[in-house]
């Protein structure tokens, strides 16, 4: 796993970077938001775990110019109890947080989260099955969704939630059942995640199929993808 570390406290980045790497990670460290943005551009990694206060270019700011090129799975650190950098963080595409203080193992746990949902390891083509719900269509293979002829441009935590709800079309999914198995993690109390990532998922799916309600809030239920 490549990951570029971002954190202008350098004890802290290194007591990271050393656990990470004796867990067969390659880890390149960055202090300053300008060079996270470029070091995030540059193809070269395969997460960038990005600590949200910095000076200068904040995390959210380096954030939002990364997303307006690239996929990069993004995991945020966060001060603990700080909602709103933390809803912030993930409206503007992030895949997931982790409070500081936090410990190399709860971090690399996460990391190993979201790069196993996106499924590092190619299938072969006869494996790749094709996910079809009206004028939706999913390449679970390739992590790729259009709708008509329009490429969705999803994380790759909203990709997992989108996939799961279409999987069970027609049918309300719990919204710790969608924790679990798009993020990795049981729901905890008071966590928003999945709710703005579904926000997002919405908005995206608005864009291109205007006048449509594709997905829909079921009370006390979850969320369910409407059958076309």
């Amino acid at each position: 796993m490549r990951i570029l570390l971002v954190d202008d406290d350098i004890e802290l980045a290194d007591m990271l970077g050393s656990y990470l790497e004796r867990e067969a990670c390659q880890v390149q460290k960055v202090s300053d938001g300008t060079s996270a943005v470029v070091q995030a551009l540059s193809g070269q990694f395969d997460l960038m775990v990005l600590d949200v206060m910095m000076p200068g270019i904040s995390g959210v700011e380096v954030l939002r110019r990364v997303r307006e090129h690239s996929m990069l799975p993004i995991l945020m650190l966060t001060a603990r109890g700080d909602d709103t950098d933390r809803v912030l963080g993930l409206e503007l595409g992030a895949d997931d947080y982790v409070p500081k203080p936090c410990t190399p193992r709860e971090l690399l746990a996460r990391i190993r989260a979201i790069l196993r949902r996106i499924g590092n390891q190619a299938q072969p083509a006869h494996e790749i099955d094709l996910l079809r719900e009206g004028p939706l269509t999913m390449w679970p293979g390739e992590r790729r969704a259009q709708w008509g002829e329009t490429v969705l441009e999803l994380t790759s935590t909203e990709y997992s939630l989108l996939e799961l709800l279409v999987r069970n079309a027609g049918q309300p999914v719990g919204k710790d059942i969608l924790s679990k198995q798009a993020l990795g993690r049981p729901l905890a109390r008071f966590d928003r995640s999945v709710d703005v990532h579904m926000s997002s998922i919405r908005q995206k799916l608005a864009r291109v199929a205007p006048g449509r309600i594709c997905i829909q809030t079921v009370v006390r239920r979850g969320y369910q993808f409407i059958k076309a």
